[in-house]
């Protein structure tokens, strides 16, 4: 029978040893590291980062941050370098080679080729006196005294740390780089975020279904025209500009109002001044203004020309909250 109290126990211990072994690694960080990300934020090539194992794993994410963060990077597994592919590297690119022990056989290949390449060499490793720390031109220490692993060989601590030293270099090149939420958001366009910033109303909206009604239209053809067009509201139309709105709550109030609607037009419950916004604004834009007016949808005009009905579902929809 599993013991719960001992799956939390070790979940505990797992978690305080990690995060024990981040926090050492502030006073390991000197000039080198310093060095290393100017190197990197005034290379005219790209940042190409290698390991092997799991350091490999951890090089890719490394490199997935840096790229999503204005930095051009790529990876390149250690192994495969040495069998051909170590034609990715171009002779302005800084390479970051990560290695717990710096002394793998492919290590050892790899590096006196990059060396012979004359490409700045980083090494991200746990020991600084191995063969990868010797032969580096800049090594950031990411040694731990031992693993989370009970058996002390898994990497656990070692790759956490080297995760983070990597997350450090990404963040301290987004600062040098003044990088904002909105280059965030030119490299996730298709994310929550890049549509929040970069989303246009007109991109969203379905200009040839645009519910709209004349002054002296009938209440009937109003109902109709809210019920066809799905969006719980029509623009009341005159001249090509909107006069007014109608929206189903207007009816139903109209409803509770009236007994005999039969003398009723379009002009007679609208109501108007209603909120509206440009195709070319954000749609972030118009969340803002839903959510302050406690409504459900927006007029959509571009100089006085309908363009049609944003709805609160339609934004929903798109994830952007």
């Amino acid at each position: 029978m599993i013991d719960s109290q001992k799956i939390l126990a070790t979940a505990k211990k797992t978690i305080v040893s990690e995060s024990q072994a981040i926090l050492k690694l502030s006073d390991f960080l000197n000039e080198d590291f310093v060095k290393s990300v100017e190197i990197i934020y005034n290379s005219k090539g790209r940042l190409v980062i290698t390991g092997i194992g799991k350091s490999a794993i951890i090089a890719q994410k490394i490199v997935a941050s840096l790229n999503s963060t204005g930095t051009p990077s790529l990876f390149l597994h250690a192994s495969e370098a040495i069998h051909g592919d170590l034609g990715m590297v171009q002779k302005d690119d800084v390479v970051i080679c990560i290695s717990k022990s710096g002394n793998s056989p492919e290590i050892k290949v790899l590096v006196p080729l990059l060396k012979r390449f004359g490409n700045k060499l980083i090494a991200i490793t746990g020991n600084t006196t191995s063969f990868l720390g010797k032969e580096s031109d800049y090594v950031l220490n990411t040694y731990v005294e031992t693993e989370a692993c009970p058996n002390n060989l898994a990497p656990t601590n070692s790759t956490t740390a080297q995760l983070v030293i990597g997350d450090a270099i990404a963040v301290c090149l987004m600062e040098l780089r003044s990088f904002t939420a909105e280059d965030f958001a030119k490299y996730h366009p298709g994310g929550a975020l890049g549509k929040k910033l970069l989303l246009r109303v007109g991109e969203m909206l379905d200009t040839t279904h645009r519910p709209i009604v004349s002054p002296d239209s009938s209440i009937k053809n109003v109902i109709v025209e809210i019920s066809e067009k799905r969006l719980g509201v029509t623009a009341v139309v005159e001249n090509e500009k909107v006069i007014g709105i109608i929206t189903d709550g207007d009816i139903r109030r109209m409803l509770n109002k009236t007994e005999n609607i039969s003398g009723l037009t379009a002009k007679d419950i609208m109501t108007v001044n209603p909120k509206m916004i440009k195709s070319t604004d954000l749609v972030s834009d118009a969340l803002n203004i839903l959510e302050d007016f406690s409504i459900t949808q927006l007029v959509v005009v571009d100089e006085n020309d309908y363009k049609g009905v944003l709805h609160l579902h339609d934004i929903l929809k798109e994830g952007i909250v």
